[in-house]
């Protein structure tokens, strides 16, 4: 009873997020197609329509790529789910493995094979043709499969050992393990913002330090106003993969590194470096990055709480098209945790536009942040190079970007920038 009424309760919400994104991106496409023939008023002069009509044939493609692989992931997860594929898999492990700690691991890599050679002919796809097309691609196709290689190392040897765990945990700690899992995945998450910069970073990219004085000096100065404290300021070279462009800054505490792309030196002036610099360093003074960490915990305390529920009903299994007796009364934990994880997107989807809602109020505020302490113009003029080279549309349908963008329209953002104390 319970199990089914579970099914129906999935595939409606499945039909639901298909249809609403179907919809979004219908509108999205027809406002940028409609708004192609010519350059916003206030971009008129910036950008030239050969340009524009880029950033809209793009952003037209890449939406259209979207919806296919939408319709082949929602696909695909109703073949995991209710036409039997993740009971497949688990009965195959269970037959190499018997039950215990190896079985639940050889489930999880199965599901991650499975899904990564799925996934694979969409993100060749989306590099050498997409990408390509819009001469964005600076990647050979020996990097594609050396990076994809690096992925699948790196991912294991983190993955396996943390997931290890928090499989020990689920069996061994009671009706609260997820407590102790939220304290270990958190400690983790800490751990990553840590060694990512001068550990894993470095595996992909060569990161060189700034040589170029003026600017160097430039920028501590921009620092120095702040108050912001660095490892160091580093070239990472972005264009052994992309013509894409962006400055970042990783770390955590006194690990902190601003980086910037090869990409985006070569292109803006030091003075907008610093100001697109200036604005990343609002996110960091203002507290957006902690209030960020914090939300991701609780909500991650929220959701393992909720799993921590669902693994015991029989009924949550059942209804996605999975028999949990498999093990004759031993826990099966692996299968809670791929199946929480397949639908937790399809029930919180419709929750997107919170997520957008706050990062683009937080974009607003490091863009005021910069406009303090550097020239809001040398932001715009940065902005506009930005969209330009990035091929970023100026015409985004204003529901589709209230939904899904966390950055706001560069209308109104360049409008808001233009509003502040010169």
């Amino acid at each position: 009873m319970y199990s089914l009424a579970f099914s129906i309760l999935f595939v409606s919400f499945l039909v639901l997020t298909l249809i609403a994104r179907f919809w979004l991106a219908s509108r999205h496409i027809r406002h940028v197609l409609a708004h192609r023939a010519a350059v916003p008023a206030e971009f008129a002069e910036k950008i030239p329509l050969a340009a524009h009509q880029k950033a809209a044939d793009y952003t037209v493609a890449k939406t259209k790529y979207g919806l296919l692989a939408l319709v082949v992931n929602s696909a695909v997860l109703i073949g995991f789910t209710l036409l039997g594929g993740l009971q497949w898999l688990s009965i195959e492990a269970f037959r190499l493995t018997g039950p215990g700690m190896p079985y639940q691991l050889a489930l999880l890599l199965a599901f991650a094979l499975v899904s990564g050679l799925i996934d694979l002919p969409f993100d060749y796809y989306k590099q050498f043709v997409l990408e390509q097309r819009f001469g964005f691609n600076k990647m050979s196709r020996g990097l594609f499969f050396a990076d994809m290689l690096k992925n699948t190392l790196v991912g294991a040897a983190i993955g396996l050992p943390l997931i290890w765990v928090i499989l020990t945990l689920m069996d061994k700690t009671g009706g609260l393990w997820w407590v102790y899992a939220w304290l270990v995945w958190s400690g983790f998450q800490l751990l990553m913002m840590v060694l990512f910069p001068t550990v894993i970073a470095p595996l992909f990219n060569k990161f060189t330090p700034l040589a170029d004085a003026a600017l160097k000096t430039r920028i501590e100065g921009l620092m120095g106003r702040v108050g912001f404290a660095s490892k160091g300021l580093f070239v990472m070279d972005g264009s052994k993969r992309s013509a894409h462009g962006n400055a970042y800054f990783s770390g955590f505490g006194a690990n902190k590194r601003i980086v910037f792309f090869d990409t985006l030196l070569a292109r803006l002036a030091p003075q907008e470096i610093e100001a697109v610099l200036a604005h990343e360093l609002g996110h960091f003074k203002l507290k957006h990055i902690v209030k960020r960490i914090a939300v991701m915990f609780l909500v991650s305390l929220a959701f393992l709480a909720l799993l921590g529920y669902l693994k015991t009903r029989l009924w949550f299994y059942t209804g996605l098209g999975v028999d949990p007796l498999l093990l004759a009364g031993q826990p099966n934990d692996a299968m809670a945790l791929i199946l929480f994880l397949l639908v937790l997107p399809v029930f919180t989807f419709l929750l997107a536009p919170l997520t957008s809602l706050s990062s683009r109020k937080h974009e607003f505020e490091a863009d005021a942040f910069a406009a303090t302490h550097t020239d809001a113009r040398d932001l715009v003029s940065a902005l506009v190079k930005m969209y330009e080279d990035n091929a970023s549309t100026l015409t985004p349908d204003p529901l589709h970007s209230a939904f899904y963008d966390s950055h706001p329209p560069a209308s109104v953002r360049i409008r808001q920038l233009n509003l502040a104390p010169q």
